[in-house]
């Protein structure tokens, strides 16, 4: 059993930035959805919390928001830098209008999903997906994992055996999370559990 949660929301997240590998802070409200899904993880596992693991993307906005999560959950984070966000190369940190800009013609035809893989120098859909199933492979406990909204889509979507159009298609919550079992996924948000927003 795997629970996938995402950063809370950033600054760059507020600005249109794709931060890729690259950071940026929490915002206030990122830190508000932080403390959100650390409750109801908490409601969630709280009881069996002693047998799960806890793996994190490196990136700060991934630390910041497993450091609320641990406040709850006194678990160790286990930092894998298969967890990390796909990478669009020389694109990350800009908007897809700075993009346009300096790289024309690159986005013509693409759309709000498949930009992603356009850059020249950016990972590929299928080295990110090979990423996805080696660290899925690897898990032997039930595990929390935090990572990324693009790479959480494909962790998803690997482990539910999406197309490459229904992965880049999954809704990306920073307000929720994910239960991964028994091949399906099943979001967990406040409407669903009850937990209070505070």
């Amino acid at each position: 059993m795997i629970y996938l949660l995402r950063h809370g929301e950033t600054v760059w997240n507020t600005l249109g930035r794709f931060q890729g590998q690259m950071d940026s802070a929490l915002t206030r409200r990122g830190v508000e959805q932080a403390n959100l899904v650390a409750r109801l993880l908490h409601q969630e596992i709280a009881a069996t919390a002693q047998s799960f693991e806890l793996h994190i993307s490196p990136l700060g906005r991934v630390r910041e928001t497993a450091e609320r999560v641990r406040r709850l959950l006194p678990l160790e984070a286990r930092e894998d830098v298969r967890l990390m966000e796909v990478t669009v190369g020389s694109w990350d940190g800009m908007t897809l209008f700075e993009i346009d800009q300096e790289f024309p013609g690159m986005l013509d035809r693409s759309d709000a999903f498949d930009w992603y893989f356009r850059s020249p120098d950016g990972e590929s859909f299928d080295a990110a997906c090979i990423r996805a199933k080696s660290w899925i492979a690897d898990i032997r406990r039930p595990t929390v994992a935090i990572s990324h909204g693009l790479f959480g889509r494909l962790l998803r979507g690997v482990y539910c055996g999406l197309s490459r159009r229904e992965m880049l298609e999954l809704p990306v919550p920073q307000d929720g999370f994910y239960r991964l079992s028994d091949g399906q996924c099943h979001r967990i948000d406040m409407a669903a559990s009850g937990v209070p927003a505070q």
